[in-house]
């Protein structure tokens, strides 16, 4: 058992051999949350002693990924790969203490491997998710502890590293409670302290197999979505509630609310599903927490990076961006969708003038006369409008709706839309006059009214 009053120390031990997976993400959140909350630290370690795969690359973008989450580490930032004379150490130890011995067998280009000699015992642990565990080490057998003096493997040198960094609890995935067992007697055979252990369930795809790059693609790294625009703080809410539950209603919560609310002993056993949907509604409600100015300064961006917009003068007209802004919130889930629908050309209307066979004016079996009946009327009643009065699209609607109502809602509406917009789906029209304006709205009228 942990001394109840000894610091608390958490880890996070990327491997920088691709991207930060969001399994890791969570694992590191979870870390963060216990170490906070108890008053703990959280550090990080770079276990880089794979010199084919590691890659300075992925071990920057882990780093910023973390910055990005809000997650700080204390202390320094240990890397496996500057630590091979003290693991050297310590399998000298092992070997001296007839703990460990050196085999002659090829492993790789090695001829010989370093071996841990078994006590073949049961080995009993308490998780802090899982309860009591039991394993019979027999079946490890004499297992493999480095391929030769300088080259420890995994389980050596992560024993070491977390004596050394003080950590008191390891927190990471089910997939290593295998490891555990080889851990602890490692542990036990250098005389080190025994960490406390929580495994976490793993991350499960809609059909329940594991996320896998392999089978997923790049929907398992964080870095995919980062670049569809997600918030950090959406991401950490939903990852946190990915396998815990607060045992409340409240779903959305910033990351020192998490801090102060997450229960170790909450999180489940059994798997848990990565709901897209689900991240893309809390994404929302946490945008729209942002202040305005935020929120249309970010579209703002988005918007300049399409060719076609960027061209146009209506883009550096603040008022007009301001209530396209509106819009465009209302239809997104994450600012990567801006991206979406501008290349698709969904929004290229409101900057250029719409493009249409004048067929696609008629409602069903409508004439061209009836239509351009409708449109006449409606340019009578906009021309009779101070253009200052155009103050939300209530001002059209108010003054559309009810001949629509009795005309025909679809023999109205139909062609306006289209003269507006030149879509079959856009905005109502009544939106698409409030943001064009007075004059635009009916130039674009009179020019529908033409081709018919």
């Amino acid at each position: 058992m942990q001394d109840k009053n000894q610091k608390i120390i958490t880890r996070f031990p990327p491997s920088p051999t691709g991207p930060l997976h969001i399994g890791n993400v969570r694992t590191a959140l979870f870390n963060y949350f216990f170490a906070r909350q108890n008053g703990g630290q959280f550090i990080v370690r770079v276990e880089d002693t794979d010199k084919v795969r590691s890659k300075k690359e992925y071990e920057l973008g882990m780093l910023d990924s973390l910055k990005w989450l809000g997650l700080s580490r204390d202390g320094q930032l240990w890397h496996q790969s500057e630590r091979v004379e003290i693991y050297k150490k310590y399998l000298r130890k092992l070997i001296d203490e007839g703990k460990a011995y050196v085999s002659q067998e090829t492993e790789g280009d090695n001829k010989e491997v370093i071996r841990f000699k078994n006590p073949n015992k049961v080995v009993t642990f308490t998780d802090l998710i899982r309860g009591e565990i039991s394993f019979d080490t027999t079946e490890l057998k004499d297992f493999i502890i480095a391929r030769n003096i300088n080259e420890p493997v995994y389980h050596l040198s992560v024993v070491v590293d977390d004596f050394q960094s003080g950590v008191t609890h390891v927190i990471r995935g089910d997939d290593h409670v295998s490891n555990t067992p080889r851990q602890i007697l490692i542990g036990e055979a250098l005389g080190v302290p025994r960490p406390v252990y929580a495994h976490l369930p793993l991350i499960l795809a809609k059909d329940r197999s594991k996320l896998s790059k392999r089978k997923h693609g790049q929907s398992v790294s964080l870095d995919y979505y980062q670049k569809l625009g997600y918030l950090p703080g959406a991401i950490v809410n939903y990852l946190s509630l990915v396998g815990w539950n607060p045992g409340t209603d409240k779903e959305i919560f910033t990351i020192d609310e998490l801090i102060k609310t997450f229960d170790i002993t909450q999180v489940q056993k059994g798997g848990a599903i990565f709901d897209p949907v689900k991240l893309d509604w809390l994404n929302k409600e946490h945008m729209k927490r942002l202040p305005k100015n935020t929120i249309n300064k970010e579209i703002y961006n988005r918007l300049k990076n399409n060719d076609i917009i960027s061209k146009s003068e209506k883009i550096n007209d603040k008022k007009f961006v301001e209530k396209i802004s509106e819009t465009i919130f209302n239809h997104i889930s994450k600012w990567g969708d801006i991206d979406t629908i501008t290349g698709e050309g969904e929004l290229s209307y409101f900057f250029e003038e719409p493009q249409y066979e004048a067929e696609k004016l008629l409602w069903k079996e409508s004439s061209p006369d009836i239509s351009k009946k409708h449109l006449m009327w409606i340019i009578n009643q906009l021309d009779k409008i101070q253009n200052d009065s155009f103050d939300s699209a209530d001002t059209a609607k108010n003054l559309i709706f009810d001949y629509a109502t009795e005309n025909g809602k679809g023999e109205v509406l139909w062609p306006l839309r289209l003269a507006l917009s030149g879509k079959e789906k856009s905005p109502d029209p009544f939106t698409l006059i409030y943001i064009l304006g007075k004059s635009e709205s009916i130039s674009r009228i009179s020019n529908a009214i033409k081709k018919l």
